[in-house]
């Protein structure tokens, strides 16, 4: 008699495998997001030695900006404190990993919150940099630079924002009076990959565009 390719194990949907199948489901998804950033990171990097070859962009020594000569305009120490800020996130997202899984709910839904005010916070310090950006004349239309720089920056921003959503969601469900159910810390280490796999990709684009010089 043939077996069904995923069978119920303690509460838990699992393969053949013994791998959970929601689990499995988010590592496929992360690698087709492993595939979306890398093209995105390939044109970035194929516009900026274009951009570079004619002498302009921030990482060339001026940047031609609705044309006028500027100095380049990433800001490196800001950035890097948002980046410190998203790393931080993840720290929070681990213990609330652990207090889902060991069931001390309250530690996990402190942890949630604090993970959903870092990843505001590194959206704000976003937010700001794209403000400045384009008041300086930097934007999607100004050259290569401009348009894959927000496309890059942007869609990881839209991730960050999607995972705080996802957070936010888990977290109101706490708060009901069955909480997330009994397996508590099976989703929340679901989200836990999400989150630890956005602020990943954000190291590779932070190392990229601004630590690396033209």
């Amino acid at each position: 008699m043939a077996h069904a390719p995923a069978v119920v194990h303690s509460g838990r949907h699992q393969t053949s495998t013994g791998t959970d199948n929601r689990k499995l489901l988010m590592w496929m998804f992360l690698g087709s997001e492993c595939l979306f950033f890398g093209s995105l990171i390939a044109s970035y990097l194929i516009f900026k030695n274009d951009v570079i070859a004619r002498g302009v962009g921030p990482f060339a020594h001026l940047v031609v900006i609705g044309g006028e000569e500027q100095h380049g305009v990433l800001d490196i120490p800001l950035t890097s404190v948002s980046t410190f800020v998203l790393l931080m996130s993840s720290v929070t997202m681990v213990f609330a990993v652990y207090g889902a899984q060991q069931r001390l709910p309250k530690m996990m839904k402190l942890a949630l919150l604090a993970t959903i005010i870092l990843g505001i916070g590194f959206l704000g310090f976003q937010v700001f940099e794209f403000r400045t950006f384009g008041a300086e004349g930097l934007n999607l239309g100004t050259n290569l630079f401009g348009a894959t720089f927000f496309v890059l920056t942007g869609f990881h921003g839209t991730h960050v924002g999607i995972g705080v959503l996802y957070l936010a969601c888990l977290l109101a469900g706490s708060f009901r009076r069955t909480g997330l159910g009994p397996e508590a810390g099976h989703h929340v280490e679901i989200a836990g990959l999400y989150w630890h796999f956005v602020d990943i990709v954000w190291i590779v684009i932070f190392t990229i565009i601004y630590l690396i010089p033209g």
